[in-house]
């Protein structure tokens, strides 16, 4: 792999973490974001949260404007995808998966999670992960080169539990693509957890809330 390995903020609940979080930020945002619910959500085992912050790059969409980007986007209804940007930023990914396993975290207690643009890129590379992973959180999103997904999904993860949750009144990404996207994934035979909520492009108490159930199941 030649990706460039990410900076990151790591967070571990306690001493020898033998799980691990990676959560990727949304467009503009940088791996602080979501650390806070680290210490909301109660989890039963030492976790270590890893929040990279993802590269800077200019987006298209939002005037060239140079900021934390996963990969460009160059309109707002995200018809043309970045496939390039995407592609990158799953080696990233697999570049971090990688150093968890060096660090004695297997692939099994491993939860690939991730907002807006994070998101896409943690069904990206989740889904194409070569070993089982022990989840995939998906807030906010969709699925990315869905048109390449069944021939370039991992049999490994086949079966992979997946938490979708969207906001019904999402300005950014349309609640109806995250539901075709949702369907995309069911008909695709994935084990998928849907959760909708009155709210815009955010993450609400109550999905905290949900968040944290899935987490203490997929990481028993």
């Amino acid at each position: 792999m030649n990706a460039e390995p990410l900076e990151t903020l790591e967070i571990e609940t306690a001493p020898n973490p033998r799980a691990s979080i990676i959560w990727l930020h949304g467009l503009g945002a940088d791996g602080n974001d979501f650390a806070p619910l680290a210490d909301e959500i109660a989890l039963p085992a030492a976790v270590r949260y890893i929040f990279p912050h993802a590269p800077m790059m200019p987006v298209s969409v939002n005037d060239g404007c140079v900021m934390r980007a996963w990969y460009d986007i160059s309109d707002a209804a995200i018809r043309r995808e970045d496939e390039v940007g995407v592609r990158a930023s799953q080696q990233s990914v697999e570049v971090l998966l990688a150093r968890e396993k060096s660090r004695g975290v297997a692939a099994s207690r491993i939860v690939l999670a991730g907002f807006s643009q994070g998101g896409a890129i943690a069904l990206q590379a989740g889904l194409r992960h070569g070993e089982r992973l022990a989840g995939i959180m998906a807030l906010s999103t969709y699925v990315p080169l869905a048109d390449r997904l069944a021939a370039e999904a991992s049999p490994a993860n086949r079966g992979v539990p997946i938490f979708m949750a969207h906001g019904t009144a999402d300005p950014m990404i349309a609640f109806a693509r995250a539901q075709a996207s949702r369907d995309l994934l069911l008909e695709q035979g994935y084990a998928l957890e849907w959760h909708e909520y009155r709210m815009q492009h955010a993450v609400c108490p109550q999905e905290i809330a949900a968040i944290g159930v899935w987490l203490r199941r997929v990481l028993a």
